[in-house]
């Protein structure tokens, strides 16, 4: 056996969603800050984030977690977020298997009922309330990064579909909220390559018409997310299908999808704080979100917002590389 590349990880699922934590083999990303890294990465580490995530270690809709040490002295451990769509700033469901990992793995140290662990995020500070019996991690809450509507009652003319109304709305990552039967389509994963392709095309005229850019990061911009909502959505209850750039789907109601919809919905005075707020994933699992507070992000309104959702180990594994492996950076069929 031969390596070049030797890269040690814990796997898990949250509510249905792969997280590929890694451990070990990755030294620190340059930079002062968890944003500066995520721009290091993005420009310079793209071929070790396909090794993790694209075929054959990965699939098509892979993600994952490589830890860091922190920037900042409260923070406990730092976190740059993979996937196949790229280095996100932040990522909800992958931070409940991060938690998870860190708590079951003896990384953090561990105490009962409660153990809190704070991460150091690209997108800012994520606190990770993480529920301990018996040594396990049974749930975690995460008060995510400050969330805000950018948009209410957007319209754009996207090829095949004419003028799709939607909202836009952020919780870590920019997601498109739309009502899927206002397209004609059935919330139903028997028409989901129908859906899909609907969601990429929403993307894809957003960004060309009407980007979305953080007001204060503008590294963070860009449509990757349609949230496509069920018919019977309400301001307590919803139900997504969470089309994601280049072409899958969230298989967990999605973290900062959650943080983004109660913004969406507390913009329109349709979800007060300290309010109980359900988000069912296209495969039926559930996270649990409230809004905290009121704030700002520059200028804008936004809301602190937090979510619970649990995680599972589903495997530990060391990733090779071959010299010879004619597929150094993975590949994409």
């Amino acid at each position: 056996m031969r390596s070049v590349r030797t890269i040690s990880v814990v796997d898990s699922h949250t509510e249905g969603m792969p997280t590929r934590v890694v451990t070990g083999g990755v030294g620190p990303v340059p930079g002062d800050t968890m944003a500066e890294r995520r721009r290091h990465a993005v420009e310079n580490l793209d071929g070790l984030r396909r090794f993790l995530v694209d075929e054959p270690r990965g699939h098509s809709a892979m993600s994952g977690a490589i830890l860091q040490p922190p920037t900042r002295p409260d923070a406990d451990w730092g976190v740059l977020y993979i996937e196949v769509s790229g280095f996100l700033p932040m990522c909800g469901h992958g931070t409940v298997g991060v938690a998870t990992v860190l708590v079951e793995t003896g990384m953090v140290e561990v105490t009962e009922p409660e153990t809190r662990v704070r991460l150091d995020t690209p997108a800012g500070l994520v606190e990770a309330r993480v529920a301990v019996t018996d040594g396990r991690a049974a749930q975690v809450t995460l008060r995510n990064v400050d969330a805000f509507a950018l948009e209410l009652d957007a319209t754009v003319q996207v090829p095949g579909l004419g003028e799709v109304r939607y909202d836009m709305a952020y919780g870590g990552n920019f997601y498109a909220i739309v009502e899927l039967d206002r397209l004609g389509l059935p919330f139903d994963r028997g028409r989901k390559h129908e859906i899909l392709a609907a969601g990429l095309a929403v993307m894809r005229s957003i960004d060309e018409r009407n980007r979305p850019v953080h007001p204060v990061d503008p590294l963070i911009q860009g449509c990757k997310h349609v949230q496509f909502l069920a018919p019977d959505s309400t301001a307590r209850r919803s139900r997504n299908a969470m089309a994601i750039h280049p072409g899958w789907f969230d298989r967990s109601p999605c973290g900062t999808g959650t943080c983004a919809r109660m913004a969406q919905l507390h913009a329109r005075g349709e979800l007060d704080l300290h309010t109980d707020f359900v988000n069912e994933s296209f495969i039926g699992t559930e996270f649990t979100g409230r809004l905290l507070a009121t704030t700002h992000v520059g200028a804008l309104p936004a809301v602190v917002p937090e979510f619970s959702g649990r995680a599972w180990i589903t495997a530990t594994a060391t990733h090779l590389l071959d010299p010879t492996d004619p597929f150094p950076h993975g590949f994409v069929l």
